[in-house]
């Protein structure tokens, strides 16, 4: 028997380019040199806030036989995410309507499981988070990708409408977006709304919408998050605590359906066995055991901010093209090279390392992570500045 099967083989062609830096470039080789300064990913460099590790270190001291039993969707911890919503969003999330995961990876891939028949249509936004267009087609959907609008980077509704086709059963959103850091206003979510709602209507069957809500505690400027749930019953909220404690190893998150979404008793049932059927998709004991104090902590947000102001500011000095987000903790510059992975290869020489926009399809772009350091951020500037102008020297 020859390995890996058909079905991994179409998954990893949608993870090329994905697959390639992470495995064969030179920040592959590099990443663990303590000399360089990583805006790669969206890893701390910095230690942890000391609430996260007290909470851990507070709970994980057993308070009964079954502390570290087999756990799925803890009523404790349920609770505190439905009441959390609750005061959030303003609308009566049920404690029921609330599906503990590992993290809104897992979240998406239940939700895709469960929605999912092989062949449905599953639309994405481009550019994507990596992995959306392998998880539609490890659920056996089909991926069709949309671009935003160019210039604003706003939902291109037009463009969405001409993707719908009566097997569309499902689109993935997701505000603030990872990479451009834009948030969908509320105009456009309530268009979007009645598109799918007009749609599902059309086709005889719901088109659900997968709210990938990952940075929506991550917001700049005193900007508003608002969610699809809010304009759209059919939605899922799926959500990961990784981004806003600065934590992504400690995976925990959830789905969360909206009070109004149709047929729920139907979809609660089915959401707990893809949940199962995704690996056992559920955060371990313990940190749903420490959730109740979890829930409370954010990283420093107006610190956050600092640093993107301070990177677009120098950024541009030098001459770079960069458009400032409204959320998120990335900033997306025009690469000076068009070849964009080249000119993240002319960073890695003064020990600077990006992501290539091609990764995230946006060629000719550049993603910075803001995660890094106040350190490394001055030490970075005047590597980012030889970089330009040995670049526009070509």
């Amino acid at each position: 028997m020859s390995l890996p099967s058909r079905r991994i083989t179409r998954i990893a062609g949608t993870l090329q380019s994905v697959y390639a830096f992470f495995t064969q470039s030179t920040w592959a080789r590099r990443r663990e040199d303590s000399n360089i300064c990583d805006f790669t990913v969206g890893n701390p460099h910095e230690m942890p806030l000391e609430a996260f590790s007290a909470a851990l270190g507070r709970w994980s001291v057993p308070q009964n036989d079954q502390w570290y039993a087999y756990q799925d969707n803890a009523p404790a911890a349920r609770a505190v995410v439905a009441a959390s919503l609750r005061e959030q969003r303003g609308l009566p999330f049920e404690d029921d309507d609330i599906f503990l995961t590992n993290g809104a990876f897992a979240g998406i891939a239940a939700v895709l499981g469960l929605v999912t028949d092989p062949g449905d249509e599953v639309i994405f936004l481009s550019p994507p988070w990596f992995f959306y267009e392998a998880l539609i087609t490890a659920a056996g959907g089909v991926p069709v990708r949309v671009r935003v609008d160019q210039a604003t980077f706003d939902l291109d509704l037009d463009a969405i409408a001409a993707a719908i086709t009566n097997r569309t059963r499902a689109i993935i959103v997701n505000s603030p977006n990872n990479p451009t850091g834009r948030i969908y206003p509320p105009a456009t979510l309530a268009a979007l709304s009645q598109l799918l709602t007009e749609a599902s209507t059309r086709n005889g069957r719901a088109i659900y919408l997968l709210s990938d809500e990952a940075y929506c505690h991550i917001l700049y400027d005193g900007n508003a998050f608002n969610s699809p749930s809010a304009y759209y019953p059919n939605t899922f909220v799926i959500y990961t605590y990784g981004k806003t404690l600065l934590t992504p190893g400690q995976r925990m998150g959830y789905i969360a359906l909206p009070p109004n979404m149709p047929e729920r008793e139907s979809i609660r049932s089915g959401l707990f066995v893809a949940q199962l059927m995704t690996g056992y998709a559920f955060p371990n004991a313990l940190l749903q055991h420490a959730l109740p104090d979890l829930e409370k902590l954010s990283i420093d947000i107006p610190h956050l901010q600092r640093k993107r102001d301070t990177m677009v500011a120098a950024l541009r000095e030098m001459g770079y093209s960069v458009h400032v987000p409204e959320g998120t903790f990335y900033l997306l510059p025009r690469s000076p090279l068009a070849d964009d992975l080249a000119f993240i290869e002319l960073l890695a020489m003064h020990d600077v390392f990006c992501l290539p926009g091609t990764v995230v399809e946006m060629p000719g772009y550049f993603r910075i992570s803001l995660t890094a350091s106040d350190e490394m951020i001055t030490r970075a500037l005047p590597g980012f500045a030889a970089a330009l102008r040995e670049a526009n020297s070509r």
